[in-house]
């Protein structure tokens, strides 16, 4: 079974088992976002400024591996034109449900990220990626996609973690992996994963994170770091995540 479908059916059995990430908004969160008042995450615990969104509406975004029922209702709320991409279908559910319940349009695409994303080239004019790079093992591929489809002038805006939850014990209190962490190469790591049931993930260096975005042709405006939210890292107030606001340059005319 290829890793992403792995990935897939464990995240599916995480939504049944009721994974924080899979919990889909509720009305009352919905219609406060028709009314302006609203708030998402691209990563743990912090909420995402809203100037890097600027109006939304009739804007076109692209959800990231962002299905969930949990940002993109938001976005539909504040008149945005919605497409979500994820492969799982728990999650692709959820954004059904939502969408039925509170009577708007999304275009909801179950699709592997890793390959080339099913768009035609500068469709979309924001493309929210929360924190989901780490299930895959290439990410240069994903930021050279998302410059591919984004208009000139828009944004990327990326939650990505980094390698610090690579290289630590279950409990957080001694560094016993080397780095890369990736177990398509290190069956210790792979049976380490499984025996967490944490999936199939990879570490990442913030070469590959931020210079990779760089690499792809985006230009970076702003990030900030944020914690796991549980877990002795977190307590420690040691940074794992980051989350970044890029957009693509438009072309100079001759």
């Amino acid at each position: 079974m290829d890793y992403q479908d792995i990935n897939a059916k464990t995240i599916d059995r995480w939504i049944e088992e009721g994974w924080e990430w899979g919990i889909p908004i509720d009305h009352q969160t919905y219609m406060d976002a028709k009314n302006g008042k609203w708030e998402v995450k691209l990563t743990p615990t912090k909420y995402v400024p809203k100037h890097w969104f600027g109006d939304l509406k009739g804007k076109k975004i692209l959800g990231l591996a962002s299905g969930g029922g949990q940002q993109m209702p938001i976005f539909a709320a504040l008149g945005a034109e919605c497409t979500v991409l994820d492969y799982s279908s728990k999650q692709l559910d959820s954004e059904k449900e939502i969408s039925e319940r509170e009577g708007y349009e999304i275009n909801i695409i179950r699709a592997d990220m890793t390959k080339r994303l099913p768009f035609d080239d500068e469709t979309f004019d924001i493309i929210f990626h929360p924190v989901s790079n780490c299930y895959v093992k290439d990410v240069k591929s994903i930021w050279k996609e998302c410059y591919r489809v984004l208009k000139e002038g828009g944004f990327l805006l990326s939650g990505t973690d980094h390698f610090v939850n690579y290289i630590v014990d279950e409990n957080e209190e001694k560094i016993i992996n080397d780095l890369p962490f990736d177990p398509l190469t290190n069956e210790r790591y792979r049976k380490q994963l499984e025996e967490d049931d944490c999936g199939m993930q990879f570490s990442h260096t913030l070469e590959e994170q931020i210079n990779g975005q760089l690499e792809a042709g985006f230009v970076l405006k702003e990030l900030y770091e944020d914690f796991n939210g549980e877990g002795r890292l977190n307590d420690m107030k040691i940074p794992t995540m980051l989350a970044m606001r890029s957009y693509k340059p438009k072309k100079e005319v001759e």
